[in-house]
């Protein structure tokens, strides 16, 4: 078990993190807004933040890729997004995205709730750690099972009779822009991932560090390339069935954000540094430390 954390704001003061990715550039529902611009040590969001409340819920809004989606995937200022959300109090993200499919049982227009990553990326940092400071957080368990409970009894709350939910799956995270080759896509396919997108795993790996319970409603839009008697992915069939899933995946973070504001639920992912930090705070340089504070302030003690 790790060591209780005094300093550690309560749940029940926490807000819930939306992340909207291709598609989804604001949220409907979304009252009381206010705008924030935030100054991160990690440099600027891909956007203003947008904190209101869905419903009783009180909620952060932010468009992955900027709300007139100005950012490749590798562009994306993951580590501020993050950082950002975590200064405003969020606790608990949900993750909107789009994704290809990469099983036939797995179609386009169905729900994925995924339980694992496979990793392709290699030209993003993702981690807030380096520079004097080293920590190793357990990624075993990428996605929070609490929340992802909780976020499939929301999809199955609003889901039409003719959709379908998948509990469960492998997501494999590649570099991005371009979409797979044929060879590419069957490989990942013989390594039995489900789906394929560009960004969740940057951000899951960044949100565990941020001490930030993580889950993703991954929105299924293609069958890749790998598929014989389908055609092979274009940016007009993707923005096709992203259209049509817009209002539904809306219902479905509404939903969500308000078992989560019910539930309040703790998750491991709240503790992750608890056990993950290794260098001893006394040699860790000023700057690294002062990066680091939000994070580390209560395991380090504020920095000064």
């Amino acid at each position: 078990m790790a060591p209780a954390n005094p300093n550690q704001p309560q749940l029940s003061d926490a807000l819930i993190g939306v992340l909207g990715g291709s598609g989804l550039y604001g949220m409907e529902g979304l009252s009381d807004v206010e705008e924030l611009q935030i100054e991160t040590p990690f440099g600027a969001p891909s956007d203003l933040l947008l904190k209101g409340r869905l419903g009783a819920a009180p909620v952060v809004f932010l468009a992955r890729h900027g709300r007139h989606h100005s950012f490749l995937p590798t562009e994306v200022p993951y580590r501020a997004n993050i950082w950002a959300m975590r200064s405003l109090g969020v606790r608990w993200i949900l993750s909107c995205s789009a994704v290809g499919s990469l099983q036939e049982a797995v179609k386009p227009l169905d729900f994925v709730v995924p339980d694992q990553f496979l990793d392709r990326t290699h030209q993003r940092p993702c981690s807030f750690f380096g520079a004097g400071a080293v920590a190793h957080v357990s990624l075993g368990e990428p996605f929070c099972a609490v929340l992802s409970k909780l976020l499939c009894q929301a999809i199955e709350e609003v889901l039409p009779a003719d959709r379908k939910l998948h509990k469960g799956g492998t997501y494999l995270c590649m570099e991005g822009p371009a979409f797979s080759t044929k060879a590419e896509s069957n490989f990942y396919r013989s390594l039995g991932c489900d789906v394929i997108g560009m960004t969740n795993h940057t951000e899951a790996r960044l949100a565990r560090e941020a001490e930030i319970a993580y889950t993703t409603l991954a929105m299924v839009t293609d069958y890749d390339c790998w598929h014989p008697n389908h055609d092979s992915v274009t940016v007009e069939m993707v923005i096709a069935n992203l259209k049509a899933n817009a209002s539904l995946a809306q219902k479905v973070v509404q939903a969500a954000a308000a078992l989560v504001d019910q539930e309040r639920p703790s998750s491991e992912a709240h503790s992750a540094l608890a056990f993950a930090l290794m260098t001893n705070k006394d040699h860790v340089p000023a700057e690294t430390r002062k990066r680091l504070d939000l994070f580390t302030s209560s395991y380090w003690g504020p920095c000064n």
